[in-house]
């Protein structure tokens, strides 16, 4: 199976990276859906979720996931603070053996702070986003779309546990 996952410049924090440039969603969600049937996982934040749902490519079976952040990062006159971000999954390797282990629609894990990239994921949580998908390293593919700091490359390169 062939899986991707994106986690492009949130819309309005495209001036974040080195390229300034914002990520046309409605081009990325074409693109995931033609390219990656078998299922892909989009990272997004949580003031521009219903902004991203909305767009006429997002399809309307996606399943929204949970990066709950224990330890983030709190910005003066911020409240609520920003500590979840919402990833949206569509597809992925239906689990049909009961004895497979149950992947839960949300994961706990603090930010990585010093990583030269704004946005940086932690190895766990691309472990969880590999499981979610199903992906099943040796058979599988999964395609990094904005690979940055190419955490997602390493930790797949690790194994992928449940």
């Amino acid at each position: 199976m062939r899986f991707a996952y994106a986690d492009p410049p949130y819309p309005g924090m495209g001036h974040f990276y080195a390229e300034k440039r914002e990520c046309n969603h409605r081009v990325l969600f074409g693109y995931l859906v033609d390219e990656f049937p078998d299922g892909w996982a989009l990272s997004t934040a949580s003031t521009t979720l219903q902004e991203v749902l909305a767009i006429d490519t997002c399809p309307t079976d996606v399943r929204i996931c949970a990066w709950v952040k224990p330890f983030a990062s709190f910005k003066p006159g911020v409240n609520p603070a920003y500590c979840w971000e919402p990833v949206i999954v569509r597809g992925g390797r239906q689990r049909t053996d009961k004895t497979e282990p149950t992947v839960r629609d949300f994961l706990a894990e603090p930010i990585t702070l010093r990583k030269g990239l704004t946005g940086a994921k932690p190895e766990e949580f691309c472990r969880w986003i590999s499981n979610l998908l199903g992906y099943r390293d040796g058979m599988d593919e999964l395609v990094d779309i904005f690979p940055g700091t190419r955490i997602m490359e390493r930790t797949l390169n690790q194994g992928v546990l449940l």
